[in-house]
């Protein structure tokens, strides 16, 4: 009897890397201290009680049990629609929103309507890894723009017109980044969509931390108040972060409206509605929580904070790019895999960090620290266990 065959799209893609990071944990001996995950993107703090209390109120009505709009339900369509109003000081209708079952369900929508197999996405040298998955399973190729640590690990304008071929669909970028930090500059981003209108391709711009800049930083850019953006803008987005519900998968994507009708195509295949009594309960809390949600900001500002004193002057560790809720760090092992160093790290010192090469090959320097998850108190934990530990 002859095995039946797999994708083999899907069979060549390593294992989820966050479990696999959290397995070298369990290897620990409690020698330096509790555990300290820097792992998976998380809140660090548990979500507000009100917002337990209308998610089960959701949870508990017959309202909510049966299928709902593929595109969202209303009620959040338009109030998310208000929130993007203002937070970028332009004009966005519910008409714009299309609301998804987390951001990264959200990317897939967007690479599939811009991008079928065969063509091209370009994204950033790190990039996310599940962008990285989510092309390879969808038969897109992936190309990369390389950003390097002189240049805060922003693409230039330059590195994105030397890697783009003919076939190229879409740039995808990340800011505030996964994994660096690094927070892209209005102006930069102005500059892609621009080259993107001259070209005839699309920008999807992936903004999932956009609620965690600095104090006083304004609206994040002026995309939305570019004539005709909805020709080459997708912007995405997940509520996980800034109301503490990632366990509910609820994300959104803001495009043109003829975009969102054919993302409603998608997403009939994918799961026919997002999850409807989190899509209630979110209508509420956006803007009900708002000065909760900025103190959450100035927490994690402050873990940035402790973060930066920590690194400081720790022997050859590096604080190479910090911005939202996550680090890049350079290790100072040279030649020595990125891999083996947050293996030993998680193993020895009770630190988990994911390794750079899961981020890109070329990454092999670095580990992401995903600070957010630590309070201030923790963080400062790190700097005696990083400057003790050898290989």
């Amino acid at each position: 009897m002859v095995a039946a065959g797999l994708n083999s799209l899907v069979t060549n893609l390593s294992s989820p890397p966050i479990p696999a990071v959290q397995a070298w944990g369990k290897s620990y001996d409690g020698s330096q201290g509790s555990l300290i995950d820097l792992s998976q993107a998380v809140p660090g703090y548990p979500a507000h009680e009100k917002m337990l209390q209308w998610l089960g109120e959701a949870a508990s009505s017959l309202a909510y049990t049966n299928y709902g709009p593929i595109e969202g339900e209303n009620v959040l369509r338009e109030a998310y629609a208000a929130h993007v109003s203002e937070v970028y000081g332009a004009e966005v209708s519910a008409d714009n929103i299309h609301i998804t079952s987390g951001c990264n369900q959200a990317f897939v929508c967007a690479s599939m309507v811009v991008a079928s197999a065969g063509s091209t996405i370009l994204v950033t040298d790190p990039f996310y890894f599940n962008h990285d998955t989510t092309l390879s399973m969808l038969g897109i190729k992936m190309r990369t723009v390389e950003c390097s640590a002189p240049e805060g690990f922003v693409p230039t304008i330059e590195a994105i017109k030397v890697a783009m071929t003919p076939d190229v669909r879409a740039v995808a970028l990340v800011t505030p980044n996964n994994p660096t930090g690094a927070i892209y500059p209005a102006d930069r981003l102005l500059a892609v969509l621009n080259l993107c209108r001259e070209l005839g391709i699309w920008l999807i711009l992936d903004e999932t931390y956009r609620d965690f800049l600095p104090d006083g930083a304004g609206a994040p850019h002026a995309l939305f108040s570019v004539g005709e953006w909805e020709n080459n803008l997708i912007q995405l987005y997940s509520f996980s972060k800034s109301l503490c519900i990632p366990g509910h998968r609820l994300g959104a994507i803001t495009a043109g409206s003829a975009i969102v009708d054919e993302i409603a195509k998608i997403m009939d295949n994918l799961q026919i509605c997002p999850p409807r009594a989190p899509q209630a309960a979110v209508a509420r809390a956006l803007p009900a929580l708002t000065e909760w949600r900025d103190g959450n900001r100035l927490e994690i500002e402050l873990r940035a904070k402790a973060l930066h004193e920590v690194m400081g002057g720790l022997n050859e560790w590096r604080l190479e790019s910090i911005g939202a809720y996550f680090a890049f760090v350079r290790h100072p092992f040279e030649n020595v895999s990125s891999v083996t160093v947050a293996e030993q790290l998680a193993k020895r010192a009770g630190i988990l960090a994911i390794p750079g090469e899961y981020f890109g090959s070329k990454q092999t320097s670095f580990l992401r620290f995903a600070f957010a998850n630590a309070d201030a108190p923790t963080i400062r934990q790190l700097r005696g266990r990083l400057a003790n530990f050898e290989l």
